[in-house]
């Protein structure tokens, strides 16, 4: 039986989305103004493994993550750097898509905040005419907080002097009332609207785009912890007072915090670590294992040491994958298993059954992935000694069974291993190997070595510097 901690309730509860068999989740996207950094991976790979469980375990899982283009620190950013903001935002969204694309995370729809302009207009007039809305005398529009009875309880400021808002403004009824629409301002994007010129707000993005593409009460809202206050509980408000639906989304879950040297990443500590940057020190799959491996609500830790241990475990990973498959194509049916074949396949389903455990538990993707180690060391142990027809084929299918979560292993699971070397770099390797005899002054064996590759019709052509070849025909 799943269960997920509700940061609403706070407390695990069962899971049961709404629709039974189908599961509607929305995760918050990035404001693409600068490069996406770990800390912005760490949310869409959790996600990204709750839903592929969820997906393993039978549900129809639909996943929707919205890229926010348009927003003051975009509008700045353009400022600064003496750009068209739509400059900023193609550039940013670009690298948002490729790093998720290296980190294997995909998601069903992005929309965008720009494509969804009509219907925020069409969200705060609805609201207005309800009396959860004011319009200013600037044409901006504000959420009347004390129009909604459970304002803070998401995240827990209960107390009205800790609803402080990012938006300052002397027109609105309370300082932590919030802007629905922004009223235009000189050399800024705007739109037209019943209200006068001007752009959406921050929060009425999600709600608007959620409820587009999933309807107006759907099963998981997912974020990074900062966003609790005051995006989630903005947004709760606006779209529980407009739907009526209580709850209108059934589990808020959020990812913990990554932290560098025991501080809290953040742009104010100027210890942010751009995805960029990061994979040209590890590969991107390195970075995915690291973070699907770790329970999404704990608080990580960043480092090179952790990154590395992340790095000999794919390894060790990829290795066994690899192996099976070549267990698999030697071993034959057998009519027979042995002793120790019936203990390994006990405690092959014994894993399986552990990693479920573990997953049902609030995705617990910590504790998941220990079984998955425990298998490769059963694999490198017992089964490379003394493979059988049957161990083997169960230790792949569980292999590729735990990868359909952790997604690290598509390229050795899915696709068809190539039957062919790459000659050009095999050659080359031999030519390097030569050089390196002849720097030796080895000239017996490198010579021996370029009359075998000319039996074969590759010409070598020794120059000053180096070695060219050609294939003769």
């Amino acid at each position: 039986m799943l269960q997920v901690y509700n940061t609403l309730s706070r407390s695990l509860e069962v899971f049961q989305p709404v629709n039974p068999g189908r599961v509607l989740m929305y995760v918050c996207g990035p404001t693409v103004y600068d490069y996406s950094h770990v800390g912005h991976a760490r949310t869409y790979v959790a996600f990204d493994v709750i839903k592929r469980y969820l997906r393993l375990i039978g549900y129809d899982a639909f996943h929707v993550q919205n890229i926010t283009d348009i927003d003051d620190k975009i509008i700045n950013r353009a400022r600064d750097e003496g750009k068209n903001w739509r400059e900023i935002v193609d550039e940013y969204s670009k690298d948002y898509l490729d790093a998720l694309k290296k980190l294997n995370v995909f998601v069903d729809i992005h929309p965008r905040v720009t494509e969804h302009i009509s219907e925020i207009i069409d969200f705060i007039q609805k609201l207005i005419e309800k009396g959860h809305a004011y319009v200013a005398p600037s044409g901006s529009v504000y959420f009347d907080v004390d129009t909604y009875g459970d304002y803070g309880r998401l995240s827990g400021r209960q107390d009205k002097k800790m609803w402080s808002q990012e938006e300052f403004a002397t027109e609105k009824k309370n300082p932590y009332d919030f802007a629905l629409w922004k009223a235009r301002k000189p050399g800024e994007p705007y739109w037209d609207s019943p209200w006068g010129p001007g752009r959406p707000g921050w929060h009425i993005e999600c709600s608007v785009m959620s409820s587009r593409y999933l309807g107006t009460r759907f099963d998981i809202h997912g974020g990074g912890s900062d966003l609790i206050f005051p995006h989630h509980e903005n947004e709760r408000a606006q779209s529980e007072s407009l739907f009526g639906e209580k709850p209108w989304v059934k589990y808020w879950m959020h990812t913990g915090m990554l932290q560098v040297g025991g501080e809290k990443m953040s742009k104010s500590l100027k210890n942010i670590v751009p995805l960029k940057d990061l994979f040209n020190s590890y590969d991107p799959l390195v970075v995915r294992l690291w973070l699907a491996s770790a329970h999404y609500r704990t608080i990580l830790s960043f480092s090179d040491e952790i990154l590395q241990q992340a790095r000999s475990n794919l390894e060790r990973l990829r290795g066994a994958a690899l192996l099976v498959q070549k267990l698999f194509k030697e071993v034959e049916p057998a009519g027979r298993l042995s002793d120790e074949d019936l203990v390994t396949l006990k405690e092959m389903s014994q894993l399986r059954r552990d990693f479920y455990e573990a997953m049902n538990s609030d995705f617990n993707a910590s504790a998941a992935f220990a079984s998955v180690m425990q298998l490769t060391s059963i694999i490198y142990s017992r089964i490379s000694s003394k493979p059988s027809y049957t161990t083997v084929y169960i230790a792949y299918r569980l292999l590729e069974e735990f990868n359909r979560v952790l997604g690290v292993l598509d390229d050795i699971m899915y696709e068809t291993p190539s039957e062919t070397i790459p000659v050009e770099q095999l050659v080359d390797l031999i030519v390097e190997v030569r050089n390196v005899l002849r720097s030796q002054r080895n000239w017996e064996l490198s010579d021996y070595i370029r009359s075998r590759l000319s039996d074969l019709g590759i010409v070598l052509m020794d120059e000053k510097n180096k070695t060219r070849w050609l294939l003769r025909r």
